[in-house]
């Protein structure tokens, strides 16, 4: 069997690692765009500061590692056109120049996504980075050197890990939001306390502030806005991800309105013989029915390896996702799973939205750090439908074990009877969770 992956990064590599463990003779080309393979896009941030001390370190496996297990990896390989009637991958290769055209039997999209890029004025100008690869970040760092201030636009997961790595760094900086907090998946409560953390670090925020364009001759000098200009050294936009799907766009193929490809729960596609997976792909919210886009690394190497799975024989089903992520900024940690304040919007559905602060472990114990929550509940049912948390330590735990009572569809009440652990360096005799339960359940 011929299969052909397309990307190998998380999604593309889990895929084909799990086809190589199999039993089943299968014949494995890889495509990928750029020259690296499978390494920690996530860890990057940590890249500016030295806390990873080089980008090598995020390299999870090599090219040569791949091709060691008998898999045909190619560097510079960038898909243009998938001809589904002829079962066809075509492109160019960067090597040489000269197109390519593969036949697959299988063919998992695994392209994952590129970071966005409004169309503001300038925006050609040298010192203008993204960084979701790693020749991206290395463009960055060498940039930086020399430099004094930053302007970070956007506010998400990608922009507050920058701005803390670049303050750790030594750097001033400053974070433009077109919106009205930091975080807008965060309940508008929960987002003061964000904010009060990026001004107490020292952060320059401007909230609601819409940027047009950038003004310089060749390297940017200041950031233009519909409120001002704003000198700067250096711009990071992190204002999102798009997935890499143009080279489906002919096809019929099923997607959500941003291109990320509708699968199901063996990965497949609509078109026979594809299957998708990653951040190429749209994400099925188990907790609400519906497809989003969510892209999350852990989700990319669930889809990828059950992709692979099924294209083997071993049938496997992906359950969906709740969307749980975990952030450190500065002092504080942001985390959530499950419904938002704008999910409960799209759904219309009669949610109960609980706000409760707590303490982190033994009010008497050393320390001592308050924990902000949100939760949403069915209003009726209390089944549980979603969590957010800014505080200080214990916040991922909290997180996941919410997750996990998601996941097994328990009510606000069921937490009560949960029996977690119990020290005072790590809790108090009723966890924030359980204190939640106690106090609000009908």
């Amino acid at each position: 069997m011929k299969v052909v992956i397309i990307g190998g990064d998380a999604a593309g590599m889990s895929a084909a690692m799990e086809m190589v463990r199999s039993e089943v003779d299968v014949n494995i080309t890889v495509l990928e765009k750029g020259d690296i393979y499978s390494y920690g896009q996530c860890g990057l941030p940590y890249v500016i500061d030295g806390t990873i001390a080089d980008t090598d370190e995020l390299i999870a496996k090599s090219v040569e590692a791949f091709r060691e297990k008998g898999i045909d990896a190619r560097t510079r390989h960038e898909v243009t056109y998938v001809d589904i009637d002829e079962q066809l991958v075509e492109g160019t290769d960067g090597h040489t120049g000269e197109p390519f055209s593969i036949p697959y039997d299988k063919l998992i999209i695994a392209s994952g996504a590129s970071p966005t890029m409004p169309r503001w004025n300038n925006k050609q100008l040298d010192g203008i980075h993204t960084i979701k690869t790693i020749p991206q970040m290395e463009a960055l760092l060498h940039d930086l050197e020399g430099k004094e201030h930053v302007t970070v636009i956007g506010a998400g997961y990608i922009a507050l890990e920058a701005a803390e790595t670049l303050v750790s760094r030594g750097l001033q900086v400053r974070i433009i939001q077109r919106g009205a907090q930091l975080m807008s998946t965060i309940d508008a409560e929960l987002a003061e306390h964000i904010l009060a953390e990026a001004q107490k670090q020292g952060v320059e925020v401007l909230l609601n502030t819409n940027t047009l364009g950038f003004i310089g001759t060749s390297h940017v000098e200041a950031v233009e806005t519909e409120n001002g200009t704003y000198e700067t050294d250096v711009v990071i936009v992190a204002t999102g991800v798009r997935p890499n799907t143009q080279f489906i766009e002919h096809t019929h193929m099923h997607t959500l309105a941003n291109g990320a490809i509708i699968v199901n729960g063996q990965m497949e596609t609509n078109v026979s013989n594809i299957y998708a997976a990653g951040d190429c792909a749209a994400h099925y919210l188990r907790h609400i029915n519906r497809y989003a886009y969510i892209p999350l690394g852990t989700t990319a190497n669930k889809q990828g390896r059950i992709a692979g799975k099924n294209i083997v024989g071993e049938l496997l089903d992906f359950k969906g996702i709740l969307g749980t992520s975990v952030l450190k900024f500065f002092d504080v940690t942001i985390g959530q799973t499950g419904m938002n304040n704008s999910s409960v919007d799209e759904v219309n559905a009669d949610v109960r939205v609980i706000r409760y602060t707590a303490n982190n472990h033994a009010s008497y114990y050393p320390n001592v750090q308050p924990m902000h929550l949100c939760m949403f509940v069915h209003a009726r049912t209390q089944q549980l439908l979603g969590l957010q948390i800014v505080g200080g330590d214990g916040v991922d735990k909290r997180i996941d074990v919410f997750a996990t009572a998601m996941t097994a569809n328990m009510s606000l009440k069921d937490l009560s009877d949960l029996d977690l652990s119990y020290a005072p360096p790590y809790n108090g005799v009723w966890d924030p969770l359980q204190q939640m339960a106690n106090r609000f359940s009908l």
